[in-house]
């Protein structure tokens, strides 16, 4: 076993772990940055979306309402007004590193006004990180966590298959940057190692899970999962069913600029209704130079844009619920951190407003990694907890389940049926493992926290619909704690 120390160790190189440990060298720390994926790598590079930054002091009110309302009573507005506020100095300092922002801001929905800055047209997210990793001196390690060390009540570093073998990072304090679970979904937006693993991490730390149910989906994805921007349908793409017919107006005075929510239940109702539904990006101008990622990958897919509307559907996309944290991404346990989409900071509520993820992974990334150096601390002793594992195969059975039981509209019965069959499935408390069954033990803890927090809630709300609860109740977090293999009962909040 190799064995390393650092004062701070991010896993996940992502935006938000990457920015963290631009953060962290330059106040002089020493770091371990961690990819369980080759670079560019995670949920960062997929994003086409750009970054939606207040436009002047006399924006922030305004970006605050939308992010408040797309919430649906969830935000935590101190949360919500305190990135916001921050927000402006990051794209400065961005501007300062040579990314190259389009000086034009573009609109994209539930947002009042022109907001969202993007990179290289539906290329943001990549040329983002790529940017971001050129300024890093930090190499970066390809490894996966198996665990996290502790040392009392306190997080003190992490076990890594690392290269040549297992390795034990003692650390100062540890940074959890590992994304979502995307992959827990037949269709997904999400790269292929977006299963969850630091939630589960910080799970069996103790930490709390919370809203795990507020699920978002994409509205308009390819057949292959292959996100189509919401930015074309701020641009002038148009949502058509399968009769030809506009149908936005309908269930939204925005429209297609409507939030995701509203949107992407309105897909899946016209598609049920009539069989289909296309997205015309004709309207768009110079749509090939605009957005040329998603002509791409529809011509990937024999389909051109240019001579007829596109088949969509929703797809599972970000989570807003993950790891609670503080507005500064500390966790609760001492030593433990986290940002990006794994944490839960309450900027995002019931549902996130477009474009704000990647604000939130610079803002709380950049925090989390000054708020952890001023709380290092090298206990002498540490020792791996358990990890968790289960059989790829099944999981992968339940993944193709989890489309209808825990997909855009829900239902009890369907509900507790998932459950059921996930609580049959072996999680197990294993030493090592191999990263499928390591993987595969991440996305049936989730599996199992998510339907129950989906059958807690008996109401909709933001991007939790049930089908038998129509109505919003009234606002409330659903929690989960625990590192043990017991759960809370289903209604315990």
């Amino acid at each position: 076993m190799e064995r390393r120390s650092t004062d701070l160790l991010v896993l996940g190189a992502g935006v938000a772990g990457v920015y963290a440990a631009l953060a962290a060298e330059e106040r002089g720390a020493r770091v371990l940055l961690v990819s369980k994926d080759p670079l560019p790598a995670g949920s960062t590079p997929w994003a086409q979306g750009g970054v939606a930054f207040p436009v002047g002091e006399e924006d922030l009110e305004a970006h605050l309402r939308d992010t408040l309302v797309a919430g649906r009573g969830l935000v935590e507005e101190g949360v919500a007004r305190s990135i916001l506020e921050e927000a402006p100095r990051h794209l400065e300092r961005l501007r300062a590193f040579g990314l190259p922002f389009h000086p034009e801001p573009t609109r994209e929905g539930g947002h009042s006004r022109a907001r969202v800055f993007h990179l290289g047209g539906d290329r943001s997210g990549l040329l983002l990180l790529e940017g971001l990793l050129k300024r890093l001196s930090t190499p970066v390690v390809p490894a996966q966590a198996l665990s996290l060390l502790v040392s009392g009540n306190r997080v003190a570093g992490a076990l890594l298959w690392g290269p040549g073998g297992l390795w034990e990072v003692r650390a100062g304090a540890v940074l959890l940057a590992t994304g979502g679970f995307g992959r827990l979904f037949p269709v997904t937006t999400n790269p292929h190692g977006a299963t969850g693993d630091g939630m589960a991490l910080a799970w069996r730390a103790g930490a709390v899970l919370r809203d795990l149910e507020f699920v978002q989906f994409h509205p308009t994805a390819l057949p292959n999962g292959a996100l189509v921007s919401e930015a074309c349908r701020g641009e002038g793409a148009l949502l058509l069913n399968a009769h030809g017919e506009r149908f936005m107006p309908r269930y939204d005075p925005l429209a297609e600029l409507a939030p995701r929510d509203v949107v992407a239940r309105a897909v899946f109702r016209e598609r049920e209704r009539t069989g289909g539904v296309y997205l015309d990006l004709r309207p768009i101008p110079h749509l090939e130079e605009r957005f040329p990622t998603v002509v791409a990958q529809a011509r990937a897919l024999g389909l051109d844009p240019l001579r007829a509307p596109l088949p969509v559907a929703p797809a599972a996309h970000y989570a807003m619920g993950g790891v609670r944290t503080d507005a500064f991404g500390h966790t609760g346990i001492p030593g433990l951190f986290a940002a990006g989409e794994v944490a839960s900071t309450g900027f995002h509520g019931a549902n996130r407003l477009a474009s704000n993820s990647l604000l939130e992974g610079l803002v709380v990334g950049w925090r989390a990694a000054l708020r952890a150096l001023e709380d290092l601390a090298f206990p002498p002793r540490a020792t791996p907890l358990p990890a968790l594992a289960a059989p790829p195969e099944a999981v992968a059975s339940l993944r193709e389940e989890a489309g209808e039981a825990l997909g855009v509209v829900r239902r009890k019965e369907t509900l507790l049926a998932f459950l059921r069959r996930a609580e049959a499935v072996p999680l197990e408390e294993v030493e090592q493992a191999s990263r499928d069954r390591l993987e595969a033990g991440s996305l049936l803890l989730l599996m199992r926290l998510l339907a129950r927090a989906a059958l807690a809630r008996e109401e909709s709300r933001g991007a939790h619909f049930r089908e038998d609860f129509p109505l919003e109740d009234r606002p409330r977090h659903s929690l989960f704690q625990g590192w043990r293999l017991g759960f809370l009962p289903v209604g315990v909040e």
